[in-house]
């Protein structure tokens, strides 16, 4: 009965999952509140569900009665933190982006089933504490689209933006923790955090008031000289999938800020020169390289985490092995940079394209955004937020599927890590901002011309 049940629930989550992100691209073609409205309610149940059969799906194949209540009680916090966060957040601000929030809410549901899957044998501890910073990081971003609400000249503040991503970025290379060949993180009070995940914030900060403050030359000298700075500490840090994330922001930025194609052919130019560099100069990145061009001539060895994670996509397939099935133990470090091979292969080919579509919509979102944006500094707010989200994932995956090198990053609000977590939530809470704050110009225009 308990194997009947899991093969059913595993294609009512394909099914799911695939209704809800069919509503997550109808949202956008829908001309009407009310319509979007009615859409952002059938994406909350339709999440709820699937959120309840996967752990309907744990519970019966867990036979220890202890873990068994841990199993019940971790699904009960964690429908009461998705419900509480979806209502608060429109009682708090009533022109809240509806579809970001149920975004959220659908990538942290399949963050948590995965990482509660990958450590149950060990009383799901990191998928608790996963829990616990997803809490703490919701109620911290709520506070950002209150703040930027009621401070409006944050442009003024460009050097204190890069004087503080700096210094710690600097901290980092000087003190950081080294792991797989790269300074990351740094240890406060026996906690590790990585740094450059909050910096990502502060650099589009940085780049969207300067440009907003001055386009001549001198500016875009200035700003490029300390953009660069950023991404030079980063390489001597050897975080070089940062690295590349601060890079092409920049160089997206400072394209759309002028529009000038000269700019932009030059950062292209310049970005596989530096590549080209640091593949002479970083044995690691050597490796990685190596390792992406044939994993299968080491395959004990440089081509081991690649390997595994290419099984494991394939052995999934187009409809997974189904919860508790696969092996994604298996992949070295599965629960951060490899957890989409982890869903591919348990959840399936067809749930992990989905994953992917949501991730676009969300990015659709902050173009659109940044699109109907009319003061500059906001515009490039939300397009720099968007580029990093959308060049994150595309970096995660890519190293994934074998698509690119891997670079070491993490997939936004899925996998494991604290730091990450909560940037993203930051990052989040700046973009539902920027939507309230146009939400709350077009209320005024609509006033005043009545």
């Amino acid at each position: 009965m308990t194997n009947l049940i899991a093969q059913i629930s595993k294609y009512m989550m394909i099914i799911l999952m695939a209704v809800y992100t069919y509503a997550n691209f109808r949202f956008f073609s829908c001309p009407y509140i009310e319509q979007k409205r009615r859409i952002c309610g059938r994406q909350i149940r339709v999440m709820l569900g699937l959120h309840f059969l996967a752990y309907l799906v744990m519970y019966l194949k867990t036979e220890d009665e202890v873990l068994r209540g841990m199993l019940m009680g971790f699904y009960g916090a964690q429908a009461v933190f998705f419900l509480c966060y979806i209502y608060l957040y429109r009682m708090i601000f009533r022109n809240v982006s509806r579809l970001l929030v149920n975004n959220t809410c659908m990538l942290l549901c399949v963050g948590f089933i995965m990482l509660t899957r990958l450590s149950l044998s060990r009383e799901m501890d990191k998928a608790v504490r996963q829990f616990a910073i997803a809490a703490v990081s919701a109620v911290a971003a709520w506070l950002i689209p209150y703040i930027m609400e009621r401070v409006w000249q944050l442009y003024k503040f460009r050097w204190f933006y890069a004087g503080v991503g700096l210094a710690v970025l600097l901290a980092v290379w000087l003190a950081g923790n080294e792991s797989f060949g790269a300074q990351l993180s740094l240890t406060i009070g026996g906690i590790a955090i990585q740094p450059s995940e909050f910096v990502k914030l502060t650099f589009v900060l940085f780049v969207a008031a300067a440009f907003y403050q001055s386009l001549n030359f001198k500016t875009i000298v200035t700003t490029t000289a300390v953009a660069a700075a950023h991404v030079l500490i980063m390489v001597l840090s050897k975080d070089l999938g940062g690295a590349l994330i601060f890079f092409l922001t920049y160089v997206l930025m400072l394209f759309i800020a002028t529009g000038s194609w000269l700019y932009l052919g030059v950062g292209a130019c310049l970005g596989a020169s530096a590549s080209m560099t640091a593949y002479r100069l970083f044995e690691h990145v050597q490796r990685r390289v190596a390792a992406w061009k044939n994993p299968w001539a080491d395959i004990d060895n440089k081509g081991y985490q690649i390997t595994q994670s290419l099984f494991a996509i394939g052995t999934g397939g187009w409809f997974g092995m189904g919860l508790g099935q696969g092996m994604p133990g298996k992949i070295p470090v599965v629960e951060k940079d490899f957890i989409f091979a982890a869903v591919s292969e348990e959840l399936g080919g067809i749930f992990a394209v989905c994953v992917l579509l949501i991730c676009l919509g969300c990015f659709i979102q902050f173009m659109m955004i940044a699109a109907s944006m009319q003061a500059m500094f906001y515009k490039l707010i939300a397009f720099g937020l968007g580029i990093e989200y959308i060049i994150q994932v595309f970096l995660t995956v890519g190293g994934v599927t074998k698509f690119i090198p891997s670079t070491g990053v993490t997939l936004p609000f899925v996998s494991y890590g604290g730091s990450s977590i909560l940037s993203a939530f930051l990052l989040f809470g700046m973009i539902q901002g920027l939507y309230i704050l146009k939400c709350s110009d077009e209320e005024d225009m609509e006033e005043e011309a009545l």
